[in-house]
């Protein structure tokens, strides 16, 4: 009994193995074939099933066989759809723009426009990596919006831009917050005010606000002793006006110590200097003693020769 089950269960996945590669003999024969009208119409019945991937093999042989005819416009359709449905997002946005630029009076060219930007927006990264596909996406959309700025889809893009910038906005950021977790404080204040100026309306221009106070503490602190009084009340000027701008922030307490121990740190610089400045003055001065001695002593050693020449 055993014995006939595993025959029957042999012979089913023998029918399966045939079938299988009975199906697949089709397909590839008809890939071979030089029937482009039966290559194309099959190409068709693959995509509406959602068989993206054979679609895609019949739509790649067709595409230069029927270059110039009227069948032209809509494989080209078609195929940038494909790899689009395929998530080969580069070819598509080529494909998609080929077809904009192509058949530019076309009812699709609008259409096709939107999904090469919209391509480039789906290859955006996220906002640590390099972002030149974001700003690549922006200049697209703007572009489509120039281009069509009564279309129906104006709104859509314009949300794709807004959602682009604020990742742009949120790397510029996070770029200035690394300088200061470094320990490169000046140029983490250059990089928080790059990025205010950059993103006027930025989201985090209370934060920003603030730790452009504490990086210019910062660096005041890490500089020479004769530069550091100046740094020190250029972060306290710096908190002025951050709390002139958020009377209400949380960073208020945070930020009175920051001026509290810039102003110490002022009062003990200025002493450490003076202190510095006063040693150096008696070590000039010792200098100028020793050398006034010495050249008290060489003119005495002259003096006494040009006597003892005289006597003789």
């Amino acid at each position: 009994m055993f014995k006939n089950k595993l025959n029957i269960t042999i012979s089913i996945l023998l029918v399966v193995i045939i079938a299988f590669a009975g199906c697949k003999s089709k397909y590839e024969k008809l890939r071979a074939s030089s029937d482009t009208a039966k290559k194309y119409r099959e190409a068709i019945r693959l995509y509406d099933k959602k068989d993206y991937n054979k679609a895609l093999g019949l739509f790649d042989d067709l595409v230069q066989k029927y270059r110039g005819t009227a069948e032209a416009e809509d494989l080209s359709y078609y195929f940038a759809y494909t790899n689009y449905k395929m998530k080969d997002y580069g070819n598509a946005r080529y494909h998609f723009k080929n077809f904009a630029d192509t058949y530019a009076s076309s009812p699709k060219a609008e259409e096709c426009r939107f999904m090469a930007a919209y391509c480039f927006y789906l290859e955006s990264p996220t906002y640590s990596l390099d972002q030149e596909n974001t700003i690549k996406a922006i200049e697209a959309l703007q572009l489509f919006i120039n281009l069509y700025p009564k279309s129906d889809r104006v709104t859509e893009a314009s949300k794709l831009i807004s959602n682009l910038r604020d990742k742009l906005e949120l790397k510029s950021f996070a770029n200035a917050k690394l300088f200061l977790e470094i320990g490169d404080y000046k140029s983490a204040v250059i990089a928080f005010r790059n990025s205010a100026s950059d993103f006027p309306d930025t989201k985090y221009a209370e934060e920003m606000e603030f730790l452009t106070v504490k990086a210019q503490a910062l660096y005041a602190k890490a500089s020479l002793e004769i530069k550091q009084e100046e740094r020190y009340n250029e972060a306290i000027n710096l908190f002025a006006e951050f709390a002139k701008n958020y009377p209400s922030s949380k960073y208020l307490k945070e930020g009175e110590d920051l001026v509290k121990n810039s102003e110490k740190a002022i009062i003990d610089v200025r002493k450490l200097i003076a202190f510095q400045e006063a040693e150096m003055k008696i070590y000039q001065d010792k200098i100028k003693a020793a050398e006034a001695a010495a050249a008290s002593k060489s003119k005495k050693t002259v003096e006494t020769k040009e006597e003892e020449t005289k006597n003789k």
